[in-house]
C-alpha cells in the first residue's frame, strides 16, 4: 500500500493543535517533539493541511490554529490532503512482469478492478470517522491513565 506515514502525521497534527490550543503555543516544534519526526516532514505535512483549510499557520507565528472543529474533518479529508492516492491508487504493483508468462502478462487485467474496489470500500469508511473520534479516544486514554 502507497498511504505513507503523512496520513497518521497529520492526524496527529491536528489532535495535538486540538489538544494543547490555549494551554501552550502550537508550533512546529512541539509538533515534532510529539510525533517524534523531522521538522520538516512535520512542516510539509502541516503545509498540506494549511492548504486544504484545516489549520492556520504562518511564517513566525506561535499558535498554530484549527480553521474548522475536528467534528466536520474526516479521515478521508486528512489522507486527500496530505496523502491522496486516489488517482494512482493505493496499491503498488510489481514492476517488470514478464510479459511472456501467461500469469505475468495478465496479473493486472486479474487484479485492478478488485484492488480498485477495496480501495474504494477504505476511502468510504474514512469518510465516516471524523478526526473528533480520534482525540475523543486520546482523552479517554488520559483519563484512564491519570
Amino acid at each position: 500500500m502507497q498511504i505513507t506515514s503523512k496520513f497518521t502525521i497529520g492526524i496527529h497534527i491536528l489532535t495535538c493543535i486540538d489538544f494543547f490550543h490555549g494551554k501552550v503555543p502550537v508550533n512546529s516544534g512541539l509538533l515534532s517533539q510529539s510525533i517524534g519526526a523531522n521538522p520538516v516532514i512535520v512542516r510539509g505535512v502541516m503545509s498540506s493541511l494549511s492548504k486544504a483549510g484545516m489549520i492556520s499557520t504562518g511564517k513566525g507565528k506561535k499558535d498554530i490554529v484549527l480553521q474548522k472543529p475536528l467534528s466536520q474533518v474526516t479521515l478521508y479529508d486528512v489522507y486527500r490532503a496530505v496523502d491522496d492516492m486516489s488517482e494512482k491508487g493505493i496499491f503498488r504493483f510489481h514492476e517488470n512482469v514478464s510479459p511472456v508468462c501467461p500469469v505475468g502478462k495478465n496479473i493486472h487485467k486479474a487484479l485492478d478492478g478488485k484492488l480498485l474496489r477495496v480501495q474504494r470500500v477504505m476511502e468510504q469508511e474514512m469518510r465516516q470517522i471524523p478526526v473528533s473520534a480520534v482525540t475523543e479516544d486520546i482523552r479517554k486514554e488520559i483519563q484512564l491513565a491519570g
